[in-house]
């Protein structure tokens, strides 16, 4: 399995949350409304295990579920246990660290089926800075400002990011992981001490065990020029609420789509009055304004309308099962208008 390259043009995919808790059932909606490019569904308000904390822990050194609680404990002797992790990492030893049914009971259920012929598949991962600053030791400091756990931490989760794409590429020889960082719309704040070299650092370690596209997700803003240094081909933004954004780093955008970068425009609410009001008319409208703020910077119009996919802002976990369904449908509608759009005024020139 080798990266691929292909031109989104404004297909459509989504974060991977979801607020169903029938794996079956969200499986089914994602393969009706986003079926070109479909993500499994993580389902969080079925079990805590499948809270994007949780869900990618099993293994990691110390780490203790209790309830809805989720800590690291360093009063362990973790010797042996990081001991294991740096041999698993070093011999490329994936499957110990695979996602079982009861952590990801809709990444098993989307293994299960039967995707026709997808463009391709996408996945996800709690990316390292954001799993680093929310999970603490029993002393509630975050575990990223430990050295020896940060790095024990991205190197556990580039093996789970391996093996899920491992899983996935059963389905599709063309795989997109995203890496979910959250908590990157807190960099540069008084309440996060971590540097510009550390994000890239410990996202580094991921994306090298990632084969196919990888992308990252942030649902906030953030110094988008930290994740375009990185070697990410897809950078997922909340375009509905931050689209304006990304035109004040118009240098490293501008070199970023024309290395060949994708931006997944979020341009999908997902918040549940925003939904019951928009159109795909109206976020089309909206999209086009965010694009067209990078191209007053001289960033080519066409290349940003070419290299784009569409999303819903962030994961649908905490909406209700109605308003994620008009999310998955907006998302769609909008995918379709904008290609059949894009198609005819290529026609007409």
């Amino acid at each position: 399995m080798t990266s691929f390259s292909f031109e989104p043009r404004g297909l459509a995919t989504a974060i991977g949350s979801m607020p169903q808790t029938d794996p079956d059932e969200a499986c089914s909606l994602v393969l009706a409304h986003l079926g070109e490019i479909p993500p499994w569904p993580s389902l969080p308000k079925r079990s805590f295990l499948e809270n994007m904390y949780a869900q990618f822990s099993e293994g990691f050194p110390g780490v203790v579920i209790r309830g809805e609680h989720i800590y690291v404990d360093r009063a362990q002797d973790l010797d042996d246990a990081l001991a294991q992790l740096y041999a698993a990492y070093l011999e490329n030893k994936v499957e110990r660290y695979a996602l079982r049914p009861n952590y990801a009971a809709g990444l098993h259920a989307f293994l299960a089926k039967d995707l026709g012929s997808p463009i391709a598949v996408k996945g996800q991962v709690t990316g390292p800075i954001s799993w680093g600053l929310a999970v603490t030791d029993q002393d509630r400091r975050p575990i990223l400002y430990d050295d020896i756990l940060a790095d024990a931490l991205a190197k556990h989760l580039r093996l789970k990011a391996t093996w899920q794409e491992r899983a996935l590429s059963r389905l599709s020889p063309n795989t997109i992981i995203f890496v979910d960082e959250p908590y990157m719309s807190s960099f540069g704040s008084a309440f996060v001490s971590v540097s510009r070299q550390q994000v890239v650092t410990l996202l580094e370690e991921v994306f090298q065990g990632i084969e196919g596209l990888k992308g990252i997700h942030c649902c906030g803003n953030t110094d988008w020029s930290v994740l375009l240094e990185t070697s990410v081909d897809i950078l997922h933004i909340d375009a509905y609420n931050y689209g304006w954004s990304l035109s004040l780093y118009p240098a490293e955008v501008k070199a970023f789509i024309q290395r060949g970068g994708i931006i997944a425009w979020g341009i999908v609410p997902s918040d549940e009055d925003a939904l019951a009001t928009e159109t795909a008319g109206s976020l089309i409208q909206r999209l086009e304004e965010a694009m067209s703020a990078l191209a007053k910077k001289g960033i080519d119009f066409d290349l940003l309308r070419e290299q784009c996919l569409i999303t819903p802002s962030c994961g649908l976990g905490p909406l209700s099962p109605q308003a994620a369904i008009r999310a998955l449908q907006l998302t769609g509608e909008v995918s379709r208008q904008l290609r059949s759009k894009y198609a005819q005024e290529a026609t007409a020139l």
